[in-house]
């Protein structure tokens, strides 16, 4: 039986979810935190990988909040993208993935990329800010209709770093995770990665290159452990979290959806669920939350199995 920690009873229903593996998980609620691990101690970091998305989101809503952007506001304002047609997108169709932007740009070989990811288990992901821009200025904005765009939420973060004058790295760590005391945090290199990091396997238990890159941080490059997760769920819960109006649903995305500043918000067995999940090469997240009743719930994994529907389970029956 794979060794926990934390809370025995959370631990052994995360267990009968996932069955053995390295795994924790969260539920918040009015009667406080509680939190499980399984082959691993409580301040282990796994990638959360599109959460990330999530956190993003809570930047955009701050900075407005902030006064230092607009919903108006366009990338070319903040980025040094010439006459670029990416420059005219503007930063509310980033976080409600209408912008028109792909997932990724043509010129970074997605496809290349996800072959040696699947076969060797390699980051898809490592650009610099430089080399993102350089990949940007070449994409040419489709139709802005609802479509998943990893590349607009990169373009989002760095974005929003621009406004207030920093890197993304810090700006997570100043309006985020210090406020909040998480342990999160954006690993540009392999170099960064904390003593804490796990490393992420397929279903198979081939392990994967850790997901690293100053460029991919806001849409998918941030770590946290289970504790950090935990406390940012109770933020968001109670209203302390900066940038909370993110989680407000703005408009529709995709059937009986709506968005917000990333967040997706969802009708599941008679609960309003705002939410958002990850995945990464060697990892899957979850994070739900059902704010009229006050309860949360985080999962993480170090293995690249699907957790959406085990995450549902563990906030409707919380």
């Amino acid at each position: 039986m794979t060794a926990s920690c934390g809370d025995e009873r959370l631990a052994a229903r995360l267990r009968a979810l996932l069955g053995p593996g390295i795994a924790a998980a969260a539920v918040v609620g009015p009667g406080g935190v509680t939190t499980a691990s399984l082959g691993t101690g409580l301040e282990a970091d796994f990638e959360i990988g599109s959460i990330s998305k999530g956190l993003s989101g809570l930047l955009y809503a701050e900075a407005i909040a902030r006064g230092e952007i607009d919903a108006a506001t366009t990338l070319g304002e903040l980025l040094p993208l010439g006459a670029a047609p990416v420059g005219r997108v503007t930063l509310r169709s980033l976080t409600a993935h209408r912008s028109g932007l792909p997932s990724l740009p043509a010129s970074a070989r997605p496809l290349r990329r996800s072959i040696a990811l699947w076969r060797n288990g390699t980051n898809p992901y490592g650009e610099s800010l430089d080399q993102l821009l350089d990949q940007a200025r070449e994409v040419r904005p489709g139709k802005p209709r609802p479509r998943y765009s990893n590349l607009g939420f990169e373009l989002l973060g760095h974005s929003l770093a621009a406004a207030a004058d920093t890197g993304y790295a810090a700006l997570l760590q100043d309006r985020i995770a210090t406020p909040l005391g998480l342990d999160c945090y954006a690993p540009a290199t392999p170099a960064d990665l904390r003593p804490g990091a796990l490393t992420g396997t397929s279903r198979r238990g081939r392990p994967r290159q850790a997901w690293t890159g100053e460029a991919v941080a806001p849409a998918g490059g941030i770590r946290a452990s289970i504790t950090a997760m935990a406390r940012l769920t109770q933020a968001l819960l109670d209203g302390t979290a900066p940038g909370i109006r993110a989680l407000d649903p703005l408009e529709p995305f995709g059937t009986g959806a709506r968005i917000g500043a990333a967040w997706i918000t969802v009708r599941v067995k008679g609960r309003t669920v705002t939410w958002h999940n990850g995945a990464t090469g060697g990892f899957r997240s979850w994070l739900g939350l059902d704010r009229e009743s006050g309860t949360g719930a985080v999962i993480l994994s170090a293995t690249s199995a699907p957790v959406d529907r085990h995450g549902f389970a563990l906030l409707t029956r919380a």
